[in-house]
């Protein structure tokens, strides 16, 4: 599981049939660090801190293990302070 804060969101026009209508968010674990793109399984806002999970445990928390993603968000953090 990793620990990242929501950049903004991710728009998309063209997306292969299984990725459905679950939107897309922009997320980096540290300031400054890369950017990643994850499914939002729980419905987040900019700025929101989140815990995200990778691989094979991505794909069955976006709904299926056939499901095309590497990272997806499971859990909204309510109280967290980078340091």
């Amino acid at each position: 599981m990793k620990i990242c804060q929501v950049e903004k969101t991710l728009v998309s026009t063209n997306r292969i049939k299984d990725l459905g209508h679950r939107p897309l968010l922009v997320v980096r674990e540290k300031v400054g660090g890369p950017r990643q793109v994850a499914v939002d399984a729980v419905g987040c806002i900019p700025g929101d801190w989140v815990i995200c999970v990778g691989s094979s445990a991505a794909r069955e928390a976006a709904g299926s293990k056939e499901f095309p993603s590497d990272l997806t968000i499971i859990g909204i953090i309510d109280h967290w302070s980078e340091s």
